[in-house]
């Protein structure tokens, strides 16, 4: 009988020889800090996101707030659902023979694993690109991106990830119990079948290229910001640049570190036959990893603020006592006067403006 067609026994034979052990009262720790860390940080960036939904209702950020709440949001119902099930496992001691009669758990695990897993890059990538289209072309965004639009998108990458996570049960292949007997995911142990090569090369591919979409969506940002910034030689939009800025480095960092080792193990069991020990213990050192990614979203995103920032800079020059920028642009309104430079200098109106008042001054 082929375990991985026959839901009633998939993953099962995976328990007789299990090569990759983990101790209990560590690894439920590690469970038990990572998601009650997620939840706290997830809670606490949704409750900024209310409260700066609440003060800024302009059309600009409607979308940004929106991309972000559903950020969060998924990240929250992951580290709540996949910790609850991963506690769950191991206060019953990983017995899946007992608990998990009918595959129904491991399925529901599987599901979750890949939904929550892929659905954050996507939502990342998809951050990537509404804001270089708000950067590079701020005329264009404030007449198309309408919220209407972002949440249609968000609700078309929702339900491209579930596709995804449903795609091994509508093909009757369940998800398989992994050797640390920890969670579920796709069979990783003996890939012989192309199907199951398949399924981990499509998470793989597509979790890589949402990656790639967020680097290059991020590198032309930070470019337009710089070239802005000079445009309007340094009078306008100082705070912005900087906050921006330094939000794009720790979101290119921080998705490429955590999530590349998962992916790239997943890629390289999908391609290759063999799976050892020392594969166990790096799906399992890069699962921790791309579990922090969900951990850090919402310092990142959200709490990486202007002021945050301001203080942390008042706090370093007071204890290293020099003096290095001059804060009183931080007061001003940056966001918007640097999406007004940017307007203004691709409108061709502003353009013959300036060249009626040019002729005006040389006819006085």
């Amino acid at each position: 009988m082929n375990s991985s067609k026959s839901p009633g026994l998939a993953g099962f034979g995976i328990l007789k020889n299990t090569t990759c052990h983990t101790e209990k009262k560590i690894s439920v720790f590690f469970s038990i800090i990572f998601m009650t860390v997620g939840i706290l940080s997830n809670s606490l960036a949704i409750a900024i996101l209310l409260k700066a939904y609440q003060r800024f209702r302009q059309k600009s950020k409607a979308s940004f707030l929106l991309l972000a709440s559903g950020l969060v949001v998924t990240d929250l119902f992951g580290h709540l659902i996949n910790g609850a099930i991963a506690v769950f496992v191991y206060a019953s001691d990983k017995d899946w023979i007992r608990f998990n009669q009918s595959n129904i758990l491991c399925s529901v695990f599987g599901i979750c694993m890949v939904f929550f897993g892929l659905c954050p890059l996507f939502l990342g990538s998809v951050m990537a690109v509404e804001r270089c289209i708000g950067v590079a072309k701020p005329i264009f965004h404030s007449t198309k991106m309408t919220s209407k639009h972002v949440k249609m998108m968000l609700t078309m990458v929702c339900l491209f990830a579930v596709l995804i996570a449903l795609l091994p049960i509508l093909r009757f292949r369940a998800y398989q119990i992994q050797a640390s007997r920890t969670w579920c995911f796709y069979k990783t142990e003996h890939v012989e079948d192309w199907e199951d090569r398949f399924y981990l090369l499509l998470f793989s591919c597509l979790g890589l290229l949402a990656l790639a979409i967020s680097f290059l969506c991020n590198a032309v940002t930070g470019i337009t910001l710089l070239r802005v910034k000079f445009k309007s030689q340094q009078r306008q939009g100082r705070s912005h640049h900087f906050e921006m800025i330094i939000q794009l480095l720790a979101i290119m960092c921080v998705s490429c570190i955590c999530w590349s080792p998962f992916l790239v193990t997943m890629a390289r069991i999908g391609i290759n036959e063999s799976h050892s020990k020392e594969t166990c213990e790096t799906i399992l050192f890069a699962l921790r990893m791309a579990t922090w990614n969900q951990i850090l979203d919402p310092w990142v995103y959200i709490l990486l603020r202007k002021a945050v920032l301001k203080n942390l800079y008042k706090i370093t020059r007071g204890c290293c006592g020099v003096h290095i920028i001059n804060l009183h642009m931080w007061e001003l309104s940056s966001i918007k006067n640097s999406l007004k430079v940017a307007a203004i200098s691709d409108s061709p109106v502003s353009s013959k403006h300036i060249n009626l008042q040019a002729l005006s001054s040389m006819g006085q």
